[in-house]
């Protein structure tokens, strides 16, 4: 399985991360020690496999919030040596994980987080709008993003929607006391998305193609999709904004039902 399809199963692709990590420092640390006579304590040397991994994780596409499970795993491992702990807090772990990410199992839609470069072309974009539009977040996450966008225009109405039970409390926690935010706890598949003036998602390759027959199905006429790095098989975008990041992502953007001209007739877009 190649790499890039590897970014639809971040757990696969951790556990990737982790093995060439792993490899990579053992061959590294036995040449120190057999041409230099270096030798790295163990959890040295966990610390190493460690900050490779986050890094190689980083390079392979995997979300931010992978970056720290990636570097802590081993050094967590070694660090619990020789300390029983209770079953009971290895599960509460667990289930940790799955609540924070749970749609990338059953909707193979991992946890994005929108980059603050992401974040900042987005912004620009929505200031060409009316003060008054309405946007919603397919898939809002921890909410971040959300909240600031509903700070910076607070005529404007936002939506998000997401279904990860622990994701979706905290990003609610976050917009409880904004008064121009809602967060849904909601698939996006249910959520109708007539009346938006803009549409969000930073998801996954995945639902791309069935999301844009719902988009052409129910948004309104001249509304805008807008999709963060992953593109609609087969359709060309409108427009395509570069942000500036390590990972040359782009705001892709897409007007799925033209708008009516005054004469009756639609515009081709």
């Amino acid at each position: 399985m190649p790499v890039s399809s590897l970014t639809r199963y971040p757990a696969l692709l951790a556990l990737l991360c982790q093995l060439l990590s792993l490899l990579l420092c053992w061959l590294w640390l036995l040449a120190l020690a057999r041409l230099l006579g270096w030798h790295l304590s163990l959890l040295g040397a966990a610390c190493v496999q460690g900050a490779v991994a986050a890094l190689i994780g980083q390079r392979l596409g995997l979300s931010r919030w992978w970056l720290p499970i990636n570097f802590g795993f081993v050094p967590g491992l070694v660090l619990l040596q020789g300390h029983a702990l209770p079953p009971w807090l290895l599960l509460v772990g667990f289930l940790i994980l799955l609540l924070l990410n749970w749609n990338a199992l059953i909707e193979r839609v991992p946890l994005y987080l929108t980059g603050s470069a992401a974040e900042q072309c987005l912004t620009r974009r929505l200031a060409a709008l009316p003060k008054g539009f309405r946007f919603i977040d397919l898939g809002s996450g921890l909410g971040g993003t959300l909240l600031r966008l509903a700070r910076q225009y607070p005529s404007a109405h936002f939506v998000g929607v997401e279904t990860a039970p622990l994701t979706f409390a905290l990003c609610w926690l976050r917009c409880l006391f904004q008064r121009n935010c809602q967060v849904r706890f909601r698939s996006f598949w249910r959520e109708p998305l007539a009346g938006y003036d803009v549409v969000y998602c930073f998801l996954s390759p995945a639902p791309m193609s069935p999301l844009w027959d719902k988009a052409r199905a129910e948004m309104s006429p001249g509304a805008l999709l807008i999709s963060n790095s992953f593109e609609v098989p087969d359709v060309e975008p409108q427009e395509i904004l570069a942000i500036d990041d390590w990972r040359h992502s782009r705001l892709l953007i897409w007007r799925p039902v033209a708008a009516a001209q005054p004469d009756g007739h639609s515009a081709s877009g």
